[in-house]
């Protein structure tokens, strides 16, 4: 078994300030590298989709690298539309791998492939399939990646969704030409399942024919308000990240299996048996 954790929309501002002056992100930050140090088995690797800072300033990036410098796995971003040009000099292990490999970079974990798409466009809040200046390099890189290896499974993620949520004033900055990387997802079926974040709460879909998912955020969640005219605002509800389990199944591809992880410490875990076997009343 591979199992690839997954945070996203991190938020995190410079040291002692909170955002929109109310979310501690750093703190919850900081609880969410110490659950998943608990993870056991331990994730062969973090993915982090994207919204890691605030501002896109340097200083935002030293103190999320602070907060991380305790995590056990090794950590994989890709940038979200807060993020800026401060991102890949933040991370030059990405960066590095970007600039060998094109348009975004790949990741192995075992049998599985992890490609990191960057969907991001300078100065704006939505995100395009196509290149900031309309040509189709970053999907060209992607079917080119994908074409290298037809037999090993894919994880896809990117920051902004592909697809509609129904929270209108998150979907008017969601990923624009989808259906240009749905095409080319189309002819890989090794990739599983596409991942991503952007809306800061678990929503689970389809997209071009496979499991679509947005991880939750490990500070505040976007509200979930489906009217069209809707207000934007965040809630406080419970802070969470996704573990994907990817697991040999004897299939062509293996199977991945995604869950939404709470992010505290909860009672438990209880047994339901006693120790003659007996079911506990």
């Amino acid at each position: 078994m591979i199992t690839v954790a997954q945070i996203s929309d991190t938020h995190i501002r410079k040291p002692g300030l909170k955002a929109y002056g109310r979310v501690d992100t750093a703190a919850h930050l900081a609880a969410a590298v110490t659950h998943l140090n608990s993870l056991r088995p331990a994730p062969d690797i973090v993915l982090a989709t994207g919204d890691l800072v605030d501002f896109g300033e340097a200083a935002e990036f030293a103190h999320f690298q602070a907060i991380m410098a305790p995590l056990a796995a090794p950590l994989w971003p890709i940038p979200g539309n807060h993020d800026g040009a401060a991102f890949w000099p933040a991370f030059p292990d990405a960066a590095a791998r970007r600039r060998a490999e094109g348009e975004g970079y790949l990741v192995e974990a075992g049998p599985l492939r992890v490609v990191l798409f960057d969907s991001t466009v300078p100065g704006a809040p939505y995100g395009d399939a196509l290149d900031p200046d309309g040509g189709s390099r970053r999907l060209d890189w992607l079917d080119t990646v994908l074409a290298a290896a037809p037999e090993r499974p894919v994880l896809l993620a990117l920051h902004h969704p592909p697809f509609a949520t129904g929270i209108a004033h998150m979907d008017r900055q969601n990923l624009r030409h989808p259906e240009r990387l749905a095409a080319v997802l189309e002819r890989h079926p090794q990739v599983l399942a596409v991942t991503c974040g952007h809306v800061h709460r678990s929503v689970a879909t389809q997209f071009a024919g496979r499991p679509a998912l947005i991880c939750p955020s490990p500070a505040h969640a976007v509200a979930l308000d489906l009217d069209p005219d809707g207000v934007p605002g965040f809630a406080m509800e419970p802070p969470g990240l996704l573990l994907h389990a990817w697991h040999d199944a004897g299939s062509r591809f293996g199977s991945l299996v995604s869950h939404v992880v709470p992010v505290g410490r909860f009672p438990g875990p209880f047994p339901f048996y006693a120790a003659d076997g007996t079911l506990l009343g």
